[in-house]
């Protein structure tokens, strides 16, 4: 890592990872990321060690600021749908860092050793890895894929007789498939300065984990910047990716092969997927966008029409899909970095280093901010949303899982049909245009 960051490129000085390395007895004041070199990374560096930095996400303030969010509770109509807190899942062990919803189960992750299962706001089981910090969790049918701060990614199986047992079923890569793999010189690659690490590892922090379900394939993303691609049901490692030129801090696998990666170097890039017999190769197709601050987190709506990125600065960039991708507009609602966003329906969710969840709907091309979740008392890292199925209003409503470094995850209700914030008597006269709207762009 180089020594004086004044030497770099100006862009390259001031990227930020989407993550702090935050001791468990951090204050807010104390929270800070890891200054970005222009190497990316360092493979004689652990991911946790910490460095000065003076751009952190969580103390980098959004243009549109002082925005009146204490006085929604007041001026919401009593006969609407409200969005509000169902409940809280504390457990005092660290930072929750990962979620993932499936039905009526949620797993937690956190800077712990221990990956929690809640069902019905109660803890259920748990079980344990020995790597410590849960960057990331998915899961595909009955394994759960576990992301770490050591680059390793753990599967686990539940056990069909008993479902409150989880039992580790592999690592990726395997074993055998480094043993195997090391015996070729062609499988090394130079990481840094002539230091050469096998391909089909990751050097350094998993951000992210994508999963394509059809092809039955694991994305997974890491501050090694690349991306690497992983058959589910072999266990091997299909392709590895240089993406970027700094952090990868989202991956996600889109419909017709699309794959969106982001990066603390401030791009988003879009690839494709091609695929000849058991050869799966992604090609770069375009760049979305360049920027002077860290891309911190994706997401894609469902049809994959909509494509989402949430940015250091709190800004949240869209692009609408038809025959090609185009600058849809700009999200504004927060202060500090958005580090999380999920999409689910009509509706799309960014948590915040701010402590707030924004819930925009998204009406054609044009988004309006619904309601705006409060309560955590730290950064909100991570997202989930299911479908609310025992719903008996008649509108769609969703349940939505937010993890936070005050470790706590918050289980909320949002409905689709809430009243949007411009029309709850907060601007003040003259103020001018809500900020709370999209703001279009224009097309390049």
């Amino acid at each position: 890592m180089f020594s004086d960051t004044s030497s770099l490129p100006p862009k390259i000085g001031n990227m930020t990872h989407s993550d702090p390395n935050i001791c468990s007895a951090a204050t807010d004041d104390e929270m800070a990321a890891r200054h970005s070199s222009f190497s990316g990374y360092d493979v004689s560096r652990l991911s946790g060690e910490m460095s000065p930095m003076t751009m952190s996400p969580w103390n980098q303030n959004s243009p549109f600021t002082q925005s009146p969010w204490s006085k929604f509770d007041e001026n919401v109509p009593q006969n609407v749908p409200q969005n509000g807190l169902i409940g809280s899942l504390v457990r005092e062990e660290g930072h929750i860092y990962s979620l993932a919803a499936k039905e009526d189960l949620l797993y937690t992750g956190s800077d712990s050793k221990n990956i929690r299962v809640w069902k019905n706001m109660k803890e259920f089981t748990a079980f344990k890895s020995n790597s410590g910090l849960v960057k990331a969790i998915i899961i595909s049918g009955d394994k759960i894929f576990t992301g770490h701060q050591d680059g390793k990614v753990r599967v686990w199986k539940i056990n069909p007789k008993n479902p409150s047992v989880h039992k580790r079923s592999g690592t990726l890569p395997t074993f055998f498939d480094i043993f195997k793999a090391s015996m070729k010189p062609s499988n090394y690659i130079e990481v840094k300065r002539k230091r050469t690490a096998l391909w089909i590892k990751h050097v350094d922090a998993i951000s992210c984990l994508s999963m394509n379900q059809e092809q039955g394939l694991l994305y997974s993303a890491s501050w090694d910047r690349t991306f690497k691609v992983w058959r589910v049901e072999n266990s091997k490692c299909l392709e590895s990716v240089k993406a970027h030129d700094d952090a990868v801090n989202s991956v996600v696998a889109s419909v017709e092969g699309l794959v969106y990666t982001g990066s603390a170097d401030g791009t988003v890039k879009v690839w494709r997927r091609e695929s000849s017999g058991k050869t799966v190769k992604h090609h770069f197709i375009q760049t979305l966008l360049t920027q002077e601050c860290a891309v911190t987190a994706l997401a894609v709506n469902k049809s994959g029409s909509v494509v989402y990125c949430g940015s250091s600065d709190g800004l949240v960039n869209f692009w609408e899909r038809e025959k090609e991708l185009t600058h849809g507009g700009v999200l504004k609602g927060h202060k500090l970095a958005v580090l999380c966003l999920t999409a689910a329906g009509n509706l799309v969710f960014s948590g915040s280093a701010d402590k707030t969840i924004c819930v925009w709907r998204r009406e054609g091309n044009v988004h309006t901010c619904l309601s705006v979740l409060t309560g955590h008392t730290g950064p909100v890292k991570c997202l989930a949303a299911e479908e609310d199925k025992d719903s008996s209003t008649g509108d769609q409503r969703w349940v939505v899982y937010s993890g936070s470094l005050d470790k706590s995850v918050k289980v909320w209700s949002v409905s689709e049909t809430a009243p949007d914030l411009r029309h709850m008597g907060n601007m003040q006269p003259g103020q001018g245009d809500s900020p709370w709207d999209s703001i279009p762009s224009a097309k390049y």
